[in-house]
């Protein structure tokens, strides 16, 4: 599997922020309406705070918003931050040199080709393409 319930769900609050302009959101919101458990929500907010894509503010307006318009946020990147890895398998995952079978693996190209053909097709994608439309 590529793409964890953490993935989606990473996806679907920065929607939410999105849809919600530049208006800070409070998470316990956002949460209810994006349908996420509010733990969850809580751990996946901290990840995306921490990739610098939401901001968060404190006091009475408080809550999060995004730090840059949909159109700036790629599925890849996103993906990237809350996924362990996009790789297709374990051997295109790790570094090569933890792969000892590396050099005379005949499928190793063919794993490295479909793992950028999957990246390039998420980084061709924004948060705006996968937004609902109005």
């Amino acid at each position: 599997m590529i793409v964890s319930t953490k993935g989606r769900y990473a996806l679907r609050m920065l929607t939410g922020l999105a849809r919600h302009g530049e208006t800070n959101v409070p998470l316990r919101e956002l949460a209810e309406e994006e349908n996420i458990p509010y733990k969850y929500a809580e751990a996946i907010m901290s990840l995306l705070v921490k990739a610098k894509f939401v901001e968060s503010t404190r006091g009475k307006n408080g809550g999060y918003a995004l730090t840059r318009p949909p159109e700036a946020y790629t599925l890849a990147e996103v993906l990237k931050e809350t996924e362990s890895s996009l790789a297709a398998t374990d051997c295109t995952g790790r570094k090569e040199a933890e792969c000892p079978n590396a050099a005379v693996c005949p499928s190793l190209p063919v794993w490295r080709a479909l793992d950028e053909t999957v990246y390039g097709f998420l980084s061709r994608y924004t948060l705006l393409d996968v937004m609902p439309k109005q």
